[in-house]
């Protein structure tokens, strides 16, 4: 399948080595974020998609395999050619996809920024660091960033496209460097890594006695666990406060830009005129509004009974009634996606937003990622 196109998309993404899709659960933020990989790799390119939690037959068609997606780590790989050959799609470049993994991605964090093999052992078998990195792990948006900035310094791909995590306030995403930053910078974390008398000066004595039973009845010694724990990774917090900027300039850079996903019912529209506000008070580039599952199919400017009148010369007056009564339900769900879209282009200064039709059935595999990908592109 060969397609050509005028600029559009393609045309704002020029020169861009990182997409972000960003916007709220629910609005196929995924298939778009593979689809537009899917589509730069077909023109050429050498192109990685980050997904986060794909479906079942989407993840096999990208070969995330089950066994992998319940260990929670799948590595970037490259997709086989002739699987693109086998739906009728020209590849002319290279799609590798992978399946986020949070806590591999702080774990080779700590390994990059601590050299010494038993340092480095000290921070990743300390039972703290097991127990921190395990609830680093439902953080998602921090990860994502640190592994989109892994790759794009990392390797040589021309662009990465980033699904960013399923959360109730997308923006978390955009949040994440700060707030780490914060964290590593903060005068707590001070307070721990400050030598000498850390059990004395953080708990009274009474702590203390209620902390020492814990270890005799649990085996757990939780006071030494902390203190070893605040030690080991003293020497790679400056590694971790630098990465954190890198990051958060990464996010800032000419090279990147952020495509707003949406769909046209309210709630979801209206984050994605926060996500854009938003967006601009960062400083950070805002690429296209992308408006998925848009209904285009009602009366077109006809009544229901202009619509069963013509119909019912071919469908008999009975059917033709039911069809008309059918077209007319759809076309209340038609009337408010061009409403909603029409303020969301006024709102947002998007004169031509990339409209997504809704499809008769879920995209589950590459050929349906193609036929996505024409829309985005056309």
């Amino acid at each position: 399948m060969t397609r050509e196109y005028a600029t559009g998309l393609a045309g704002r993404l020029a020169g861009k080595s990182i997409c972000i899709c960003l916007g709220s659960g629910g609005v196929g933020k995924t298939t778009t974020s593979a689809a537009l990989a899917l589509e730069l790799a077909a023109r050429g390119q050498k192109v990685a998609v980050i997904t986060i939690d794909p479906a079942r037959r989407l993840a096999a068609a990208l070969g995330l395999s089950d066994p992998d997606r319940e260990r929670g780590h799948v590595e970037e790989h490259r997709i086989d050619p002739a699987l693109f050959a086998a739906q009728d799609i020209e590849m002319k470049g290279e799609l590798w996809a992978m399946m986020l993994d949070p806590k591999r991605t702080l774990d080779e964090i700590v390994a990059n920024l601590e050299p010494e093999a038993k340092a480095r052992e000290a921070i990743l078998e300390n039972p703290i660091y097991h127990e921190l990195s395990t609830a680093v792990a439902g953080s998602q948006e921090l990860s994502a960033i640190a592994e989109l900035y892994a790759l794009h310094h990392e390797r040589d791909f021309d662009v990465i496209v980033l699904d960013t995590p399923p959360s109730r306030n997308a923006l978390d995403f955009l949040d994440a460097p700060t707030r780490l930053l914060g964290f590593l910078e903060g005068r707590a974390l001070q307070v721990f890594l400050a030598p000498g008398g850390l059990t004395a000066r953080l708990f009274g004595r009474s702590t203390a006695l209620v902390f020492s039973i814990f270890a005799r009845v649990t085996g757990v010694d939780m006071l030494s666990d902390l203190s070893q724990f605040f030690r080991s990774v003293s020497g790679v917090i400056d590694g971790f406060s630098q990465r954190t900027r890198d990051v958060a300039s990464l996010l800032r850079e000419k090279h990147t830009t952020f495509l707003i996903v949406t769909s046209p019912e309210p709630e979801p529209a209206r984050e994605a005129v926060f996500m854009a506000q938003k967006l601009d008070a960062r400083g950070m580039s805002r690429g296209e509004l992308i408006v998925n599952r848009v209904n285009g199919h009602g009366l077109e400017g006809h009544s229901a009974r202009e619509v069963s009148e013509l119909l019912a010369p071919e469908l008999g007056e009975r059917l033709a009634a039911r069809v008309a009564q059918n077209l007319a339900d759809f076309d209340v769900l038609v009337q408010r996606d061009r409403e909603t879209i029409e303020r969301l282009a006024r709102e947002l200064g998007e004169p031509n937003p990339i409209l997504v039709p809704q499809l008769d059935e879920d995209v589950q595999d590459l050929r349906g990622l193609a036929r996505v990908a024409e829309h985005l592109f056309a």
